[in-house]
């Protein structure tokens, strides 16, 4: 799919520079805004604004939506105001919102001043939300009925609404002060048996909604649990502001799942895209996490050098210390990856620790024994029979497996637990992820070595 759209692309960009602007405005009709919008990726700074004009209004407007900032900045510096007029007349509020968000504050003037008053009052309404809550990720444009309303009443309505709203299969029923009564769906409509019969007769009164300050996360999750279109967002009061819609909850997703990413290996969550962050921003979001590591796993080296007589008398131990950490890292991240994925989908709560660690253990001790016997055959196999070290004894080999054994079991342990802990404390699990487990196993897991090699070999 992607060597195709490459294709159609270079195939367009050679239109555009032969200057066959009817043939490729035909093509460019038939496409999906979204695949327009790829195509300005690589373009030129003074070929963007040409393409862009070649689009039909409607068009344009939404393939502008899915532009990144800086072509979106270009356009609208180069747009006269009616040009800007047209375009933010075709916006949806939540998507003009987030548009001026991303510019400058001499860009953001000139949109506000262009947009016409409702527009205006809608993206500042939107603005005033907390980040990350259900009111700045929701859109104002929506079908709202009467619950005295006859069915046939309501079609109209709709007609005459719905052609500038997101979304009209769910239309929401308010009372004068805009409380949220319920829910009916075109289907509804449509179905019913008389065209007389009122809205708050076929109305769903047993509505799922959510406050203005509710995370968003918490938003895409009731998406994804509930399966919806859209979701209705009232105020304190109960009173209906806006609608978060599925392709902003899908944005959420992507988002949450980015950030969990990254804090997962140790990198301070940025919301620009990896082309467009300078290395110096790079920089600055991976080098605390760095440091902080590079000084936790100085612990690391306080126990070794508390055992250097250890690994002096038994020279063989040190080959295995890599192994034993590395082992004891990847533990934990698969126990943590684990818990953190089920504590995003709310399959676990911090309740349910007795059962995690329980699972966990039982899962840990089978893993270290399969691995111990795994590791004891090619420690005697290979580096003593094979390569014929003679500092391999077979107590060193028991050693390093029941060291294995151990710190497999502590690794899944903490893995699972730290995650949970977290989550009681209100913080996002994914922080307590690799770089901290990795770093507290690797502590624990010397410790477990150089306690068996003291007590079985006398070190």
């Amino acid at each position: 799919m992607a060597e195709r759209f490459e294709i159609v692309q270079k195939a367009l960009v050679k239109m555009l520079e032969d200057k066959k602007y009817a043939t490729l405005r035909d093509i460019l009709v038939t496409m999906n805004p979204s695949d327009v919008a790829g195509l300005f990726v690589d373009l030129e700074d003074k070929q963007i604004p040409l393409m862009f004009r070649l689009l039909p209004k409607e068009q344009a407007a939404e393939t502008f939506v899915e532009m990144d900032p800086e072509a979106q900045e270009l356009l609208i510096r180069g747009f006269s105001d009616n040009e800007l007029k047209e375009i933010l007349d075709e916006l949806y509020a939540d998507d003009a919102a987030d548009i001026v968000e991303e510019m400058p504050a001499n860009v953001v003037k000139r949109i506000l001043k262009t947009a016409d008053p409702e527009l205006r009052s809608s993206i500042n309404q939107l603005l005033r939300y907390a980040e990350y809550s259900a009111g700045s990720i929701m859109t104002t444009e929506y079908v709202s009925l009467r619950p005295s309303m006859t069915v046939e009443e309501a079609i109209l309505r709709i007609r005459r609404q719905g052609v500038d709203k997101e979304t009209i299969y769910t239309c929401y029923v308010t009372a004068k002060d805009k409380t949220l009564l319920g829910i009916v769906t075109v289907k509804d409509l449509l179905l019913a048996e008389d065209d007389e019969m009122k809205i708050e007769d076929i109305m769903i009164t047993n509505m799922i909604y959510v406050t203005t300050q509710t995370d968003q996360e918490e938003v895409a999750r009731m998406f994804s649990k509930y399966n919806f279109i859209a979701l209705p967002v009232v105020d304190g009061e109960g009173r209906m502001v806006g609608i978060v819609t599925f392709d902003d909850a899908m944005d959420v997703m992507e988002e949450e799942a980015t950030e969990d990413m990254e804090l997962m290996s140790g990198i301070t969550p940025s919301e620009k895209p990896y082309l467009r962050s300078s290395s110096f921003e790079l920089f600055k979001n991976r080098v605390p996490w760095l440091m902080l590591m590079m000084v936790s796993a100085t612990f690391t080296g306080l126990i070794i050098t508390s055992f250097e007589g250890a690994l002096a008398a038994q020279v063989a131990l040190t080959a295995f210390i890599p192994m034993l950490m590395g082992t004891g890292g990847n533990s934990g991240a698969q126990s943590s990856v684990t818990v953190i994925r089920a504590l995003s989908l709310d399959e676990l709560e911090f309740r349910d620790i007795g059962t995690v660690l329980w699972k966990e253990l039982r899962t840990s001790i089978l893993c270290g024994i399969a691995l111990a016997i795994v590791c004891f055959a090619k420690i005697w196999l290979v580096d003593k029979l094979l390569f014929g070290n003679a500092d391999i004894t077979l107590m060193v080999d028991l050693v390093v497996c029941l060291a294995l054994a151990v710190t497999v079991v502590m690794a899944k342990l903490v893995g699972c637990m730290l995650p949970m802990a977290a989550k009681a404390m209100k913080l996002d699990p994914a922080v307590m992820a690799s770089p901290f487990i990795s770093t507290i196993v690797d502590a624990l897991s010397l410790l477990v070595y150089f306690l068996f090699a003291k007590m079985l070999l006398g070190v």
